[in-house]
């Protein structure tokens, strides 16, 4: 084995869960919630006036008040309510003493260039690039790795505000074209164009209705496969049921699309189209939450061929990674929790299954096949590995890293004799190589540099004992000579949910969190993926109190280790993040002196009423339709457990009206509540951007914006 350490590549840094809450449990709350813990921030003598609806809604025999449920509606009253909202918070915010400091830092720090991973298309070289404060990543192309690189794609030429994204895109297989699609404002609504790589300019196909979908070329470049949602009677697409997949020939109109496959039968699964097999075979990855899936197969030479099931059991999660000849390569959780690789062989039905890479006590996240072999990406306690392994499993090769970090990249075809990935980490931005899939060998392609000297910086990581005992590890990063004397403005970060794993990446706006002299804390929670299946199942549905426990006890220890005290520790998280922090907020407010939900999911008995896509987060929430979810959800339900006359930390609610994914409607209401609940002079503050959604996409603007408002609030408050 060419075993190669790469030395010293994350410049300056260091190695260092839902069980419902009982009525004794919520006693001890209750008297907790006596302490207060007032900050310096502004206080607010009036708060906008919120109307309030005598709606009740009976849950297997529990009568459940929801006196905002006006606000989940649209119309000009609401409108109205949020400008209100709106025109509290942004002057309040502008008025920081450290909002301009945050501001000038924030855009000096990101004014720098920025490269993502390189990817091969046969022999076309394609990355994003951003000269420094552009408000979106532009797309080069180039001939070869060293020829000139030219504009594919500008997204910033799309809109005067930049709001206008580009949300993925996919290459077609001789790259001679590329299917973009184009978000508008952040929603999860996309459009799909395509772009001749040759002229720069686009065809006229344009295909709207779609969200999530991915995009799967047939080898002759003639069109491609992707998932779209049907149009109900008022002629508008709709996102309340499922996606079926559709063909689309170049150079025609979108109405003249054929589907090829739906369940008719199956209301709550959605199909995903790859091709396989030179064009011969459509394999359908069938979605219905995050925990298992489907994979089928259909002949795309006989249409009426029956469908295939090659993993029909739902035991387990199954992706595929790629063909070589016959046999078909795919990531699997089946019995297995941290993943494993098995081989199928598969010529119009399944002939046999082998398992190719074994599972280990390292978590695997993904797998790529280029060139004969099999490039494997684990977790080792949150931090990268990559072994490869030939296509019988055995192990090859290993490029190993030295510090705490993160890896990217390995994208390419079978045939691809080069390919790229990237390390970074929380005070390291970023060394791109290139990876020679031949011979083993990896070069520096391209360092990015930011003008700040790392050095000063260190990142530990810790594991401490969440309640259950369960040890749960976090990072740590902040200057180097930190004294651990209980007075140090701290930031704890976290998510614990669909098995999304936390990453030592490196993010820009926390770098300048970090360089004030403040802490950052990222706590890897239950529920997330860095332990495998087993570790996101402890924190989901009945055991999602897991989540919050082990956030809790993150914060504990960095104040019973002397990083901090309550009255300077600030808490974040965005999306099922969000629903994280409004938990904490709740639960213990006499722990934590700010907070900053961001988009997220607070109305925990509602959430999945807006879409089929936010219905799917049952296979981590469960359902309120269910009386024993009913019960567990009720129990931590942000929305549902604050208290009169209570004591909260100085809360910053954001959301983006926009957000069609996590909708603004659970800010809203949360945000009404906290308000009408407040027992003392902590403002709650709600902040809604227009034209943005749930943060994909957002214009660098935007984001400076934002962070300034979040930074000089989270310092004031602490």
């Amino acid at each position: 084995m060419n075993k190669r350490l790469l030395q010293g590549l994350f410049v300056g840094v260091s190695v260092s869960l839902m069980l419902a809450c009982t009525a004794s449990q919520n006693d001890t709350l209750t008297n907790q919630t006596s302490v207060t813990n007032e900050t310096a921030l502004p206080s607010i003598s009036q708060y906008p006036q919120t109307r309030t609806v005598s709606q009740v809604d009976d849950y297997h025999g529990t009568a459940v008040s929801d006196p905002y449920r006006w606000l989940e509606g649209e119309g000009e009253e609401i409108k109205s309510w949020v400008g209100a909202q709106n025109t509290l918070a942004r002057p309040y915010l502008a008025s920081l003493p450290s909002r301009e400091m945050y501001k000038e830092r924030l855009t000096a720090l990101w004014d720098y260039e920025k490269y993502t991973t390189p990817y091969m298309v046969k022999d076309m070289l394609f990355y994003s690039y951003n000269n420094g404060l552009q408000n979106q990543y532009v797309l080069y192309m180039a001939n070869g790795v060293n020829g000139e690189a030219e504009v594919l794609i500008d997204p910033n030429s799309l809109s005067e505000d930049g709001t206008v994204s580009m949300a993925s895109s996919e290459v077609s297989p001789n790259a001679s074209y590329l299917a973009y699609l184009l978000s508008d404002g952040g929603t999860d609504w996309k459009t799909i164009h395509i772009r001749d790589t040759k002229t720069k300019n686009d065809l006229s196909d344009v295909i709207e209705g779609v969200k999530f979908t991915n995009v799967a070329w047939l080898p002759d470049e003639s069109g491609f496969f992707y998932s779209r949602y049907p149009l109900n009677a008022a002629g508008e697409y709709d996102d309340s049921q499922t996606v079926s997949i559709y063909f689309h020939k170049l150079g025609t109109v979108q109405s003249e699309d054929k589907m090829v496959f739906a369940f008719d039968d199956k209301p709550t699964w959605n199909p995903y189209a790859s091709v396989i097999q030179d064009g011969k075979t459509l394999l359908i990855s069938v979605f219905e939450g995050y925990q298992a899936n489907g994979v089928y197969a259909k002949s795309l030479e006989d249409e009426t061929a029956t469908v295939i099931p090659i993993f029909d059991k739902w035991d387990g999660r199954y992706n595929l990674i790629g063909e070589s000849g016959d046999s078909l390569f795919f990531t699997s959780t089946a019995n297995a929790p941290t993943g494993k690789v098995i081989k199928v062989a598969f010529d119009g039905e399944v002939k046999s299954e082998a398992l190719i890479i074994n599972s280990s006590s390292n978590t695997l996240r993904s797998v790529s096949l280029m060139g004969e072999k099999l490039f494997a990406q684990y977790l080792e306690d949150v931090k990268a590995q990559v072994r490869v392994f030939d296509l019988s499993g055995k192990q090859v090769d290993e490029i190993a890293f030295s510090d705490i970090g993160n890896v990217s990249g390995f994208v390419g075809g079978e045939s691809a004799t080069t390919t790229f990935y990237k390390l970074t980490g929380f005070t390291n931005p970023g060394q791109v190589f290139k990876y020679n899939v031949e011979t083993g060998e990896s070069t520096l392609f391209k360092t990015i540099n930011t003008g700040l000297n790392y050095d000063k910086y260190e990142t530990k990581q810790v594991f401490y004992t969440s309640k259950d005992g369960t040890k749960v590890p976090m990072f740590i990063v902040h200057k180097k000579g930190l004294k651990l004397d209980g007075t140090n403005k701290t930031l704890l970060y976290g998510y614990g949910g669909f098995n999304i794993s936390l990453l030592p990446n490196y993010s820009v706006s926390r770098m300048v969190w970090v360089e004030q002299g403040n802490v950052l804390a990222i706590a890897n929670l239950r529920g997330g993926g860095e332990y495998g299946q087993q570790w996101h199942k402890a924190g989901t549905k009945l055991d999602k109190q897991n989540v919050f426990d082990d956030f809790i006890a993150g914060a504990e220890y960095l104040v019973e280790q002397g990083y901090t005290a309550p009255e300077k520790l600030g808490i974040q998280g965005g999306s099922n993040g969000g629903l994280l922090v409004g938990a904490a907020l709740t639960q213990r407010p006499d722990l934590f002196a700010a907070a900053l939900p961001a988009v997220g999911v607070l109305d925990m008995l509602r959430y999945h009423t807006p879409s089929a896509n936010a219905r799917a987060w049952s296979s981590d929430y469960g359902l309120s339709e269910n009386a024993e979810e009913f019960e567990a959800l009720y129990a931590y339900s942000p929305l549902h457990n604050t208290k009169q006359g209570t004591c909260y930390p100085a809360t910053l609610v954001t959301t983006g009206d926009h957000d069609d994914r996590v909708v603004p409607w659970h800010s809203y209401k949360f945000a009404a509540q906290l308000q009408a609940h407040q027992g003392c002079n902590n403002p709650v503050l709600l902040r809604v951007e227009t034209r943005a959604g749930h943060g994909a996409g957002t214009p660098t603007w935007m984001r400076i914006e934002g962070y300034a408002d979040q930074w000089a609030f989270l310092e004031t408050a602490l």
